[in-house]
């Protein structure tokens, strides 16, 4: 079972815990249930961040005799979301004998590779690399927290008194230490020296709490949190950050500069790996960016070793003034800007590495801070960028918190980097599944709400692209949304309603994709009409209406569409759906002929200008896609009937017979054309067309 519990950040931290619910469950189960409801709160730990354990008596499968189990979050785990197959199992008499193998601090990362050795049940899940921080604990029920509140008392320059002031002997401390076993057993001495404590506060990065039930470690885990944000807010006396030093801009002008930069500024940083972006103006963010202290604190970079490991030494501030606004001015610095942060953080590396470190990863910034309009941060996948910028407002209110009664520190900079290049962090970096083919592109596909648009939304999704779908039909375009999520999560899927016959609209399109991902580099023009008359009772409106969807509709997406692609100095991909029609007239459809003639010519042309900036431009040539087409089912359906001779219901049937495959073309059919030509497998192909038609001689391309 999962609990998914989404808390207002403005209520105060209460229990969720309900007895009747926990009455029916087993141990592991309430571990589960306590897990669930602890990671439902970002106030009390973030995405993936924190762990829960629990020691449990069981039946040994080889001896029948009854044995103490630890079961504890395994690696790469998110709290909020874990199931119980997300837990690690192991034997706790075979970790108390591990004690025995142990040769010190400077071999400890040894003890790693006897945890698997310990695993009870057979059981598959990983254990992380905090299982001895649970283990010798002498409490049954073990929670570790990343709460904002209690960080920043432990990020405080006095974080020892300070401990002992605001939780009055309820709390030890510990010094700053990486994780690891020689922390596990320093858990162990003082939770077994001091019996009485509920917890222990670690210097700089997190909360330890306990219990002798599920319920007991839960509330109190709540109860120093609200402790902690409570003390924090009656003696916080100094002005937030120093006080604000700029006002931020308007809310549409920050989401327009935004997406203005992003895709500049994503292509200066994707040279090697594609990123996608994220924008986050909030209160919190504008508070530290619009602040006197910003350049200060941002340079201390975060205390906690979660925090750190996905927003990077330090964050990047770009140059930017919002009382005097000067966008070609910040893009102009920006170049030497971001060559100064590469060079700060290799030699970071270079201070900081040990013979056996890994070499120097990526020396892009993943955090972005601009003064007056808010944070970006790029990452290799959305969600991870999401979450980067997450954890950096999580980092924002320690130093809210800290600076407020005391003095903040950061992590210093060697344990940050011992930390950054971990060999275990490495291996686990290591273990990471190879890339999708399009993971980190950004696809734009128009009709997206239609049977051919959300079949090539769900294969490119399926490729780990990111995709923005538009569609004149809001009703459609949601619930086209709401399937789509299923494949891929929300957030690598959004949608925008548009009209692209309107050019106001269509930069609209351009912006809202921008500013949720960073850019495009796929451009997937798929919307369309059908209409069917005879010449002579083809009217203007229908003629101008084939015209205008798909001829100047296509040109206004593929020109904003164009100018990205051309900022992020990336290349790109266009495809256009276009249709059998485009190549082979057909009586009783002059407009729709002719428009889709037109829409394939505007290809070959923009596929002249875009090869000198890598910008690849083909054209997928469908025919008769009956099945999933809401083009289909309207009125094209029965013109077509009336123009064959033949009935509504035999349409299908009459297409497959036209067919020299007698096949019928499905919409996946075209959305396997359309990834070909959108993705590297057809890096060299420009200007060129793809019938998918099950055969037609007359379509032949020559």
């Amino acid at each position: 079972m999962t609990v998914m519990i989404q808390t207002p950040q403005k209520e105060p931290i209460t229990s969720l815990w309900d007895d009747a619910v926990a009455a029916k469950l087993s141990e592991p189960e309430l571990l589960l249930y306590r897990s669930n409801l602890l990671g439902s709160d970002m106030r009390i730990t973030n995405f993936g961040g924190g762990n829960t354990s629990a020691k449990v008596d069981m039946t040994d499968h080889l001896t029948g005799e009854q044995v103490e189990v630890l079961w504890v979050k395994g690696s790469g785990g998110d709290l909020g979301s874990i199931k119980i197959d997300g837990f690690s199992t192991l034997y706790m008499d075979k970790l108390r004998s591990l004690k025995n193998r142990y040769r010190g601090l400077a071999l400890e990362d040894e003890m790693v590779a006897y945890l698997p050795h310990c695993t009870f049940n057979l059981n598959p899940r990983a254990a992380s690399i905090d299982t001895p921080l649970h283990a010798y604990i002498d409490r049954k029920h073990v929670d570790h927290m990343h709460p904002d509140s209690v960080i920043a008392i432990a990020a405080c320059a006095n974080s020892e008194v300070l401990t002992q002031k605001v939780f009055e002997g309820d709390l030890g401390w510990l010094p700053w230490q990486r994780p690891g076993y020689d922390l596990g057993l320093k858990l162990e001495a003082v939770s077994k020296a001091q019996p009485n404590l509920k917890g222990i506060i670690l210097e700089g990065h997190g909360l330890f709490t306990w219990g002798d039930t599920a319920k007991s470690c839960y509330e109190t885990t709540l109860a120093i949190i609200k402790r902690a944000e409570e003390w924090l807010e009656k003696n916080s006396k100094k002005p937030a950050f120093g006080g604000a030093k700029v006002s931020p801009l308007a809310a549409p002008e920050r989401a327009a500069l935004a997406a203005r930069l992003m895709p500049l500024l994503r292509g200066k940083i994707s040279k090697d790996e594609y990123k996608l972006g994220h924008f986050d103006d909030s209160i919190t963010v504008l508070d530290f960016v619009c602040s006197s202290d910003l350049q200060a604190l941002a340079a201390l970079g975060t205390s906690c070793p979660d925090h750190f490991l996905r927003t990077k030494i330090r964050p990047f501030v770009i140059d930017f003034d919002p009382v005097n606004p000067d966008f070609d001015g910040v893009v102009a610095r920006l170049d030497d800007a971001l060559s100064a942060y590469r060079a700060d953080y290799i030699a970071y590396h270079s201070r900081c590495k040990h013979d056996n470190s890994p070499a120097v990863r990526d020396a892009n910034p993943i955090i972005y801070l601009i003064p007056g309009v808010g944070m970006l941060s790029f990452a290799k996948d959305k969600a991870t960028a999401r979450i980067a910028g997450e954890f950096y407002v999580n980092a924002i209110n320690v130093m809210r918190g800290a600076n407020g009664v005391d003095t903040y520190v950061g992590l210093p900079e060697q344990e940050a980097f011992d930390i950054e290049y971990w060999l275990l962090e490495e291996a686990k970096l290591q273990r990471m599944p190879k890339p999708k083919s399009l993971a980190g592109r950004i696809a734009l596909v128009t009709g997206g709400a239609g049977g051919i648009g959300q079949a090539v939304a769900r294969q490119l999704l399926q490729e780990g692209a990111c995709v923005m779908l538009t569609d004149i039909d809001a009703e459609a375009l949601e619930q086209a949304q709401q399937s789509l999520v299923k494949v891929a999560g929300r957030d690598n899927v959004s949608t925008v309603r548009a009209n692209i016959t309107s050019e106001q609209d269509v930069d609209g399109i351009l912006n809202a994709t921008a500013l949720r991902f960073g850019g495009v580099d796929l451009l997937i023009s798929n919307a369309g009409i059908a209409s069917s008359a005879p010449l002579e009772e083809t009217t203007l409106e229908i003629w101008e209406r084939n015209q205008a969807i798909l001829v100047t509709g296509y040109f206004l997406v593929s020109r904003s569409a164009f100018r990205i692609m051309k900022q992020q100095q990336m290349g790109g991909s266009m495809v256009f759906v276009a249709s059998k029609n485009g190549l082979v007239a057909s009586a009783g459809a002059s407009a729709y002929c002719t428009a889709k003639a037109a829409e394939i010519h505007l290809a070959r042309c923009i596929a002249l200008e875009g090869a000198a900036h890598g910008i690849r431009v083909n054209v997928v040539n469908p025919d008769a896609v009956i099945r999933g087409s809401r083009i289909w089912d309207g009125k094209w359906k029965e013109e077509r009937a009336v123009s064959n001779k033949i009935g509504a219901d035999d349409v299908e049937e009459f297409y497959r017979q036209r067919s020299m495959l007698k096949l019928s073309v499905l919409p996946e059919d075209i959305a396997e054309a359309v990834y070909f030509l959108a993705s590297d497998k057809a890096a060299k192909s420009t200007g060129n067309i793809i019938n998918v038609d099950a055969g037609n001689a007359a379509a032949f391309t020559r």
